[in-house]
């Protein structure tokens, strides 16, 4: 298949949503061991791990930036082009990247290098959404113990296609997983200076159920596990009321989803006689800018560690 055809049908699928796979097997670049391996994420925290565990041997492009919402995300014309020269591609999965789920798996079948990064997490060891008992929570990056998993499937994915760089990848993945390790007790030993009674999260949508688990603190999200679904003004009252019972010290906005929505649970707590403050912002969806600490996985958790125990402590 050319790669006119395939940018064709890849643009019918993702523009028009017909999502319409390749449907010849894909080749391999015969090339790869003479160049870098191009690569294409979505979020940036799967970008974030093939930048540490493929160095300078791949040259990866990501989707999604600070600020996007995965949930929601519409793909561009050039987002199809940086599908089609890519010669592998991972994604999260668990349907986070909404319909575009559909065209990664019909890819996958046709034969393009195209994994979710969550594929060898044990399905005992996800939670379900909070709406479909069928269906899993997306937001696995938030139990570092999990994520390590999956930067360990991009090892995996990348020596199977550039096995002359196997060494290079495991050894990366190696050094990387460590610095994991050393986040995860971070993280634990954080949370120990809020007290039990004050461990409450309470965010703009749920995106924390895998951290609240992890790390023994309550999450509560105005909207439901994805920002597709709206919150009603029943929801913002019944939010308010448990905020205001358990007089909750602060909330949370997310970079990646409108603030309205939190302001108006606080405006309906102050009604309700308490006074909730914003404690600040949290990267959820999306990591914070390139070169900045929260533009990288291990500096966005740090990020929003440091900011919860500072507003809940």
């Amino acid at each position: 298949m050319t790669r006119t055809i395939a940018r064709t049908l890849i643009a019918t699928a993702l523009l028009m949503a017909g999502l319409t796979a390749c449907r010849q097997p894909f080749t391999p670049a015969a090339d790869l061991a003479q160049r870098k391996i191009k690569v294409t994420t979505t979020v940036g925290m799967i970008t974030d791990i093939v930048r540490n565990v493929g160095g300078e041997r791949v040259e990866v492009t990501g989707l999604m930036g600070p600020g996007v919402d995965p949930h929601l995300y519409k793909p561009s014309a050039s987002d199809v082009n940086r599908l089609d020269d890519a010669d592998i591609i991972f994604y999260n999965g668990l349907e986070l990247e909404g319909r575009m789920t559909e065209l990664f798996e019909k890819m996958a079948r046709a034969g393009k290098p195209t994994f979710a990064v969550t594929d060898d997490i044990p399905r005992e060891q996800l939670l379900t959404s909070d709406t479909h008992t069928d269906r899993y929570d997306p937001h696995v990056w938030f139990d570092v113990t999990l994520w390590q998993i999956a930067a360990e499937k991009v090892a995996k994915e990348l020596s199977a296609l550039d096995p002359g760089s196997r060494a290079l990848y495991n050894r990366n993945a190696q050094a990387y997983l460590m610095q994991l390790r050393d986040l995860d007790a971070y993280v634990r030993e954080q949370i120990t200076r809020i007290p039990e009674t004050a461990r409450v999260l309470i965010t703009a949508h749920d995106a924390f159920g895998y951290f609240g688990r992890q790390y023994g603190i309550e999450v509560r999200g105005l909207q439901g596990v994805s920002t597709a679904s709206e919150a009603g003004a029943a929801d913002v009252q019944a939010l308010a009321r448990f905020i205001a019972e358990r007089q909750i010290k602060a909330i949370f906005v997310e970079s990646s989803v409108p603030r309205e929505a939190i302001e108006a649970v606080q405006a309906a707590v102050r009604a309700r006689g308490w006074e909730v403050v914003i404690g600040g912002e949290l990267f959820s969806d999306a990591m914070g800018a390139d070169g900045t600490p929260q533009g990288t996985y291990i500096g966005m958790v740090r990020h929003n560690v440091d900011t919860i125990v500072r507003a809940l402590r």
